[in-house]
């Protein structure tokens, strides 16, 4: 720690003052470490805000990948161990999961009339800083300590970043533990009647969108998707949509269509395609759903069709579903894109198969 060395000399207003603190870092560095470690310092305008100090970092553990780490900072961090770990990436919802393991985020809301924090700010900070780790996979330790966060700012005050050796080839660096967000399945398309869509793997975050997305559901959409009646109450369960909008994208993918309206700028979510991969086995399956209201405008078909992308991309051997007989539209689409259909008459069901 630089402090502790004696690196660090705060609140220094006249030139001179700074030069002899110049020389008194030279001399304890020299101390502490000798005189070869000394490589000059830094000089940075006297930070006089009030706020909380915080520790954002991250390192490597041998299991897991990169692990994050969010709490209280500063000087005192290892005496007060508040602090919290964290798996990247990360998105709003789970930053904000991070920050409110603390202890020190009550402080963060204000108290003894001091004013809250800009939470939504340190929550994309968070998400920005876990981005960074995923997209740099060279970076092996990183932590900004202390970062400053103050009603008006959010300052990193120190930081420190230690690489992965030259010699370590890319193939050997630590991978996340999680799959990042496969923006590459994201991409604009139009339904039949020239509405404009986005079709995009499902966020954690989308579990507002999905609420309302079951609620344009008939029965019978219900009945032929899930084999048997289940109420809204039952989609609409919040452990239920956690789990199926926070998904691991390496053993499943969910793909949603969004639509947003032009007039306000709202956006719906009007159709999902799952593919799940069977365990121990190079098979997936899948299952579509569609609004009512956007039935028979190609969403279907085109859900289908980038699912079989995914499964090809992930070099899947197999992909089948089973349908009911009734569900005449989703076994034209699936004979369409080059499924064969087999009735299971013991089942009362169609699987459909296809070979990648």
């Amino acid at each position: 720690h630089t402090s502790a060395a004696g690196g660090v000399k705060l609140t220094l207003p006249p030139a001179v003052a700074v030069r002899d603190a110049d020389a008194a870092i030279q001399a304890a560095v020299t101390e502490h470490a000798g005189a070869e470690a000394f490589a000059g310092v830094t000089v940075q305008p006297m930070i006089a805000a009030e706020g909380y100090e915080l520790i954002l970092g991250s390192s490597i553990d041998p299991q897991l990948g990169p692990v994050l780490l969010f709490g209280a900072g500063g000087q005192l961090v290892e005496i007060w161990q508040d602090h919290t770990i964290g798996l990247p990436p990360l998105t709003s919802t789970l930053a904000r999961r991070m920050i409110e393991r603390t202890q020190i985020a009550r402080a963060l809301d204000g108290v003894r009339g001091r004013p809250p924090i800009d939470r939504e700010a340190l929550e994309q900070l968070l998400v920005r800083f876990s981005q960074l780790v995923i997209e740099q996979p060279r970076i092996k330790e990183i932590d900004i300590n202390p970062l400053l966060v103050a009603p008006e700012q959010l300052l990193a005050l120190d930081a420190r970043i230690v690489l992965h050796a030259p010699e370590i080839d890319d193939a050997q660096l630590p991978t996340s533990a999680i799959r990042p967000y496969p923006l590459q399945y994201v991409a604009p398309w139009t339904l039949k009647d020239g509405t404009p869509v986005t079709i995009r793997p499902i966020r954690p975050d989308d579990e507002p969108l999905m609420v309302a997305f079951h609620h344009t559901l008939s029965d019978r959409s219900v009945y032929l998707r899930y084999f048997a009646p289940l109420t809204l109450a039952r989609r609409t369960d919040h452990q239920r949509l956690t789990r199926m909008c926070f998904i691991d994208y390496a053993r499943e993918m969910a793909l949603v269509v969004e639509r947003s309206d032009p007039a306000t700028g709202a956006h719906a979510i009007i159709g999902v395609g799952r593919l799940i991969r069977l365990p121990g086995r190079s098979t997936a399956e899948w299952a579509i759903l569609v609004s009512d209201e956007y039935q028979r405008s190609g969403i279907g078909t085109e859900l289908l069709r980038r699912l079989l992308e995914v499964a090809r991309d992930e070099r899947l051997a197999h992909v089948i579903a089973e349908i009911l007989p009734e569900n005449r539209g989703m076994l034209r689409v699936a004979e369409k894109l080059g499924f064969r259909l087999r009735r299971v008459f013991s089942e009362n069901m169609v699987m459909a198969e296809i070979d990648l």
